[in-house]
């Protein structure tokens, strides 16, 4: 399978893309006009520049208004198609892709595009070119691909071909079945985008908001499979056009298209096992038993106020490393590592971000298969030199440089070999096992997260919603598998102002900003762990004022949870409730929650009041907080 994407797709000029798509492992590139016109270059130059780097040019993009045009105008098409070909000719190139016209003059008529397309065919066939044409989805007589085809066939010339692009079919509503019905050795080339479903005009929603396969909500995986059916054996290429990605760092959004092709043909390739994919083999996506734990990198007093907080919320230390100045806390499922060592992974984590999660621990059915994939995805494979009675768990590298370690579910043997015990369990408060990790990060990471927890887990993602700062917006989307038994939420802020983004600017981006646990009785477990002397945090009684007009509460269990500063949410499925930590270590904090039926949400409403609440805690914007 050769892979390949649109210099459009990623920032810079034409070397630092070319850098960045070699990086990320493609096969080749398509070369779009404005970066060739851009670059000092001459053609030769640039093609010679492109193969020396290992790269194949697999097309030459775009051609524009070409078909259907009367008298003058049609010669002078034909006069610049010449041109393109003289340019691809010195570059090296020799697919070039026709798109459907716009042009204010142009008339239809499928056997008039037709006879145009073979004249050309004709000329192309001359200088060793091909054609491929391609129905923009808002152009003026051809908008999709089963006309396009249509043209193709009638115009019965070996030189000229058809180009499916992802965006242009799906996000007409076209059926994708269609593609089918085309013979294999006519498509040319084929280009992927994915795109959010927003109703808007089409060219304007093309142009500014595609992302990569898995990123949006188009069927992508049916339209390949679709493709593939058919026999093409073609470049796989991504054509990207969005807003974010022209201001994104070149390598991440390339690294993360690569990962997104080899994602979606690993998925075509199961859907459909009849279907013959050029892939290396894979494990697929590896089941998640829970969050095995989660660790902290701290030291010196901030390690001693962390201690405190945990025993307050009734947890206990239950076991030390048999090497390291590891300690080991529970309650319930919950596993909690706190690591003061100074010379390992987390002693660098500490230097830079202060008390911080630097690992997470996920038990899945298999960690050597969870690994094998996440690889052959583009993740990193993280190791550090092991000290004695340390057993070396597979793990890769996460967000803001932490780690990710998989542990083979049901085999808890590291516990009992790494660890001492120092305590028989804790007493506790009720707390159960985590209910989610919350990830912080700059918006425009958030695609990139997504896509790699989707693509190497079987999750499934929320609609991105808006989260109120007093400072500012913080956009949030939900991670989670479909039982639920894991769970993160990305959060992405766009300014320092907002709460989320002072965080990722005081602990120079630690990835996680809080964890929340559950507990089958909210009440009684506020009341333990406020019997152990913890703090929540403080909510303002207008929010209860405001709640008992929103729901149905009873009033006396709305005094309960005004005295417990606990919140409260309820969706069609079920109620929830939450209360908060209050802010430590430059502004984590822990969350209580406890689900009631099926409640899918996470107390979003409730997200303004949280925040403002902190924020009266922290104080001013910009104050030292560590």
């Amino acid at each position: 399978m050769k892979t390949s994407i649109a210099t459009v797709s990623i920032s810079g000029n034409l070397r630092d893309k070319l850098d960045a798509i070699v990086a990320a492992g493609f096969d080749g590139i398509e070369i779009f006009e404005q970066d060739f016109i851009a670059d000092t270059g001459s053609p030769r130059d640039v093609g010679n520049a492109i193969r020396d780097m290992g790269l194949d040019i697999t097309l030459f993009q775009p051609f524009r208004d070409f078909e259907g045009l009367p008298g003058a105008l049609r010669r002078r098409a034909f006069d610049r198609a010449e041109r393109k070909f003289d340019l691809m000719n010195e570059m090296g190139c020799d697919l070039v892709l026709f798109c459907s016209s716009t042009h204010p003059e142009a008339l239809g008529g499928i056997d008039r595009a037709a006879d145009d397309f073979a004249e050309l065919g004709a000329r192309a066939a001359k200088r060793g070119i091909r054609v491929g044409y391609e129905a923009l989805c808002w152009g003026k007589h051809v908008n999709d691909h089963r006309d396009a085809w249509e043209i193709v066939r009638r115009a019965d010339h070996p030189n000229i071909g058809l180009i499916l692009d992802s965006f242009h079919t799906l996000g007409r509503g076209v059926d994708p079945e269609t593609i089918r019905r085309i013979p294999g050795d006519r498509i040319f080339f084929v280009q992927l985008a994915d795109a959010p479903a927003i109703p808007m005009d089409l060219l304007y929603w093309s142009r500014h908001f595609r992302n990569m396969p898995g990123e949006g909500d188009l069927p992508v995986t049916d339209f390949m499979r679709a493709v593939m059916a058919t026999g093409y054996s073609g470049p796989i290429s991504l054509e990207i056009f969005n807003d974010q990605f022209r201001g994104g760092a070149p390598k991440t959004i390339a690294k993360d298209g690569h990962r997104s092709l080899i994602a979606l043909m690993d998925d075509v390739r199961r859907a459909e096992p009849e279907i013959a994919v050029d892939l290396p083999p894979m494990p697929p996506r590896v089941p998640i038993a829970r969050t095995e734990f989660v660790e902290f990198a701290t030291r010196g007093q901030s390690a001693d106020d962390l201690r405190a907080l945990l025993t307050a919320m009734g947890f206990a230390e239950t076991g030390r490393h048999v090497s390291k100045k590891v300690a080991l806390w529970q309650q319930g499922a919950i596993r909690v590592v706190l690591n003061e060592e100074s010379g390992d992974f987390a002693g660098t984590a500490f230097n830079v971000h202060g008390t911080s999660v630097c690992d997470i621990g996920i038990a899945v059915a298999s960690a050597a298969d969870t690994v094998s994939r996440a690889t052959a995805l583009g993740a990193r494979a993280f190791s550090q030199p092991l000290g004695p009675g340390q057993r070396d768990i597979p793990a890769i590298r996460g967000l803001g440089g932490s780690v990710l370690h998989f542990l083979d579910a049901g085999h808890d043997e590291v516990w009992e070999t790494e660890f001492s015990a120092t305590s028989g369990g804790p007493e506790g408060a009720g707390l159960t096992s985590v209910d989610h990790i919350a990830q912080t990060m700059t918006y425009d990471e958030m695609l990139s997260w997504s896509l790699f927890y989707t693509t190497l887990f079987d999750m499934g993602k929320s609609a991105m919603v808006d989260v109120v700062d007093p400072d500012g917006l913080v956009r949030s989307q939900a991670l989670e598998t479909p039982d639920g038994a894991f769970r993160i939420t990305l959060n992405g802020a766009e300014t320092h102002r907002t709460m989320a983004g002072n965080f990722l600017a005081e602990s120079f981006g630690a990835p996680v900003q809080h964890v929340a646990f559950t507990c089958h009785d909210i009440f009684a477990t506020a009341a333990a762990m406020a019997a152990k002397g913890f703090a929540p945090l403080p909510i303002s009684p207008n929010y209860y004022d405001d709640l008992a007009s929103r729901f149905p509460i009873d009033p006396q269990e709305l005094a309960r949870m005004k005295t417990a500063n606990i919140l409260y949410d309820e969706d069609a499925r079920g109620a929830f409730y939450q209360f908060y930590s209050q802010p430590f270590a430059g502004g984590m904090f822990f969350e209580i929650v406890q689900r009631r039926e099926g409640y899918a949400g996470y107390g979003a409403p409730n997200a303004p009041f949280r925040i403002a609440a902190q924020k009266r805690l922290l104080g001013p914007a910009g104050m030292p907080r560590r």
